[in-house]
């Protein structure tokens, strides 16, 4: 059974810093792409910042030079640290994993966590 489980999310003041992990479990973890995706309410979810299983990484460019994703394949984990967070950073933020496997694309979701930005 495939389990992503997000944490580090919470409230945090405008220019603050959050750092969300993901621990997956019941995949090959080095073998999947991670991400990071967000959905405001009302908006479409969006990718953040993935990472390949060779350790590129691609952000969208309204976290970039703010936002950085790192995975640690010893912990099965992908990090996300964020720093001077705004408003709109606000959202509920998945952890992704794609994979292929005998020619087939698995995808999995995380539960979610909610990240607020707010004085």
């Amino acid at each position: 059974q495939v389990q992503l489980v997000e944490s580090g999310g919470g409230l945090v003041q405008p220019g603050g810093s959050l750092r969300l992990s993901c621990a997956a479990s019941g995949i090959i973890f080095s073998f999947y792409g991670m991400g990071w995706y967000r959905q405001a309410p009302g908006k479409q979810r969006e990718l953040v910042a993935a990472v390949t299983s060779g350790g590129s990484t691609n952000y969208a460019d309204s976290v970039k030079g703010r936002f950085t994703i790192s995975r640690d394949n010893a912990k099965n984990t992908v990090y996300l640290q964020m720093t001077s967070l705004k408003p709109e950073d606000t959202a509920a933020y998945y952890c992704n994993a794609k994979g292929w496997r005998g020619g087939l694309e698995y995808v999995y979701w995380g539960q979610g966590t909610q990240v607020t930005v707010s004085s």
